[in-house]
């Protein structure tokens, strides 16, 4: 079963076995369990000259107090903070925010003449909602100034109800903010007030509202499911709500009790209160019901939305593509090298003095190791609709690859879990399959695999750690070509 917090992919890596925020951040702001194999920390450059990052993850850590579930480093201002506009905590960070991205180096082929600039900047936390106006705009000015930002750049912020009125909204729109995940997480009281959460339903119900005053077209909301006590009809009643504000994106988080939490202490993955296994994969069936109904594309493991209003930043993390990522605990992935920051506000800032004075040394001499990367394509590629390209992992990594991992899967061909495509995208029957690997006809090529919605990413975890093993008993791997996640 499919266990996660909302958390961008690669957002902390080292820390947190989670998808690929999976990233986190990812991400910012992520459906794996802790038996899930991390993504390779700080590997070797890229041999190949990989292309430029175009996309920025900013950790904005500030919250009014810290949730039950939540393990990310976060600074708590505390519930009845009222003067953030002079808080010395918000202010300190924002310097210090704008100082590493200054003294980052921008990572560009030696032979450009241009710097590309970013195509996606993405504001998670913590509460980004919590950061005024114009500590936001000097982060995308100095964005803005160090690497540009194209005309049609998608700017997300996660915002929190209760933390941002019609006035502050306007304001992040006057700066660019173009795209908002609002973390409702939850349409009962009783459930927002079990997991710590700062806001209530009222609050929950406001937010929406000054959303769509302000005219955000561009707007997602994050639910949680599997939560304490949280029935059947709690869950049902939280899509039918989300549905009727009819946002565009809807983002859908199994709940995962992190060590060191609040319900780390409490609680224990299918014990009551919990929800057990069962009922988990049940409330992930009917939010796949009930938003593919309301005309939502699931076009990723925890993702739903309208046609056209996919996530940008997010198909960055799962197209394995280049990105930076700035503050506390935020990871990048550039140059062929995943390096996460510190997640301690005096470690971070020593981080940035270091960065500035050149004593951080982001590369490492030598190459991917080919079964990393094919690691990384096979796992986020299997987060999607679109699933693996085989096509384009066999020019990268060889035929041999695509014919084991078909191998392999073809159990899972035949229970329904993996669906086989054509170039064409139809279904290839387990028959044509067994003559394609057989060899006694071609016309039953595949040219992509993706697991089933939604009883193949229930069993994601399992699916892909059969992969993994696959790839891990491969004892000749062609050299490293580059390939990214599709």
């Amino acid at each position: 079963m499919l266990k996660s917090t909302f958390t961008p992919i690669f957002w902390v890596l080292t820390p947190k076995p989670k998808p690929p925020k999976l990233p986190s951040h990812a991400i910012t702001n992520t459906f794996f369990t802790r038996s899930m194999p991390h993504v390779r920390h700080n590997a070797p450059v890229n041999p190949i000259t990989p292309p430029p990052a175009s996309s920025a993850y900013i950790h904005l850590p500030f919250c009014r107090k810290r949730c039950h579930y939540c393990d990310f480093p976060i600074v708590a201002l505390g519930s009845t903070s009222a003067q953030i506009e002079d808080d010395p905590r918000v202010s300190n960070y924002i310097h210090w925010l704008c100082r590493e991205i200054n003294a980052t180096n921008v990572d560009q082929p030696d032979d450009a003449n241009t710097i590309t600039p970013l195509q996606t900047v993405y504001f998670g936390g913590g509460t980004p909602s919590l950061v005024p106006p114009r500590m936001v705009s000097s982060v995308l000015d100095t964005l803005r100034t160090k690497f540009g930002l194209r005309e049609d750049v998608e700017i997300s912020m996660e915002m929190d109800p209760g933390t941002f009125d019609a006035e502050k909204m306007r304001g992040m729109v006057v700066l660019g903010v173009n795209r908002v995940s609002l973390g409702v997480q939850a349409f009962r009281e009783e459930l927002l007030r079990a997991c710590g959460r700062a806001h209530g339903l009222k609050e929950v119900h406001e937010a929406i509202d000054v959303v769509k005053l302000c005219e955000v077209e561009n707007w997602s909301i994050d639910l949680i499911a599997s939560l304490p006590h949280q029935t059947s009809d709690m869950w049902e009643e939280s899509l039918r709500l989300a549905i009727e504000a009819q946002p565009t994106h809807v983002s859908v988080y199994d709940l995962q009790i992190e060590q060191g939490t609040k319900f780390g202490r409490l609680y224990s993955l299918g014990e009551f209160p919990m929800p057990s296994e069962t009922q988990s994969a049940e409330f992930y069936k009917m939010a796949s019901r009930m938003l593919s109904d309301a005309n939502y594309n699931h076009y990723e493991i925890s993702s739903y939305c309208k046609s056209g209003y996919e996530c940008k930043h997010n198909f960055i993390y799962w197209k394995n593509k280049p990105f930076y990522g700035f503050g506390l605990g935020s990871a990048s992935f550039v140059g062929g090298l995943r390096f996460s920051r510190p997640r301690k506000v005096n470690d971070y800032i020593n981080f940035v003095q270091n960065l500035e004075n050149g004593f951080v040394n982001s590369s490492v001499e030598g190459h991917i190791h080919g079964k990393d990367t094919v690691m990384d394509v096979v796992m986020l590629s299997l987060r999607t609709a679109q699933g693996i390209d085989l096509m384009s992992l066999q020019e990268s990594f060889g035929s041999s690859i695509v014919l084991s991992l078909l191998e392999a899967y073809k159990p899972y061909v035949e229970s329904g879990h993996v669906v086989c495509l054509d170039e064409h995208r139809r279904t290839v029957r387990i028959d044509d399959l067994n003559s394609f690997l057989n060899k006694t006809n071609a016309e039953g090529r595949v040219a992509y695999i993706r697991l089933s919605d939604p009883e193949g990413f229930l069993l994601s975890n399992e699916l892909i750690a059969i992969a993994f093993g696959v790839i891990d008993s491969w004892k000749d791997m062609p050299p490293y070509q580059e390939a990214e996640a599709t």
